[in-house]
């Protein structure tokens, strides 16, 4: 990181508190992704840089509907009855666009 111009400097959320520090410690926005990198690692094992977004992608709409697994479960038909199914191809092809074609 240091090669790369980028001041790395580790902080805790108790010692910016005491400190009074005026930089945001954001503690949701930590533990948002330490859950997801704990999903893919529990769930999936190992993710390839090409298919990371679709996991993304999927855990977005599992964490956003966690509240109501129902309506998830609902959501999920709905939008599987009005969609085609999506190909292992359109899944797996590189670039922004590959990303909008499934929508």
């Amino acid at each position: 990181l240091a090669k790369k111009d980028y001041d790395y400097r580790p902080r805790s959320q108790r010692a910016a508190k005491r400190a009074d520090d005026a930089d945001p410690v954001m503690p949701r926005v930590h533990r948002a992704i330490s859950n997801f990198k704990t999903w893919l690692r529990g769930t999936h094992r190992s993710v390839s840089n090409e298919q990371l977004q679709v996991y993304l992608d999927e855990f977005t709409f599992r964490y956003n509907r966690r509240s109501t697994p129902m309506a998830a479960f609902q959501t999920l038909l709905g939008l599987g009855s009005r969609q085609p199914p999506t190909t292992y191809r359109q899944i797996t092809e590189n670039g922004r666009n590959a990303r909008h074609n499934l929508s």
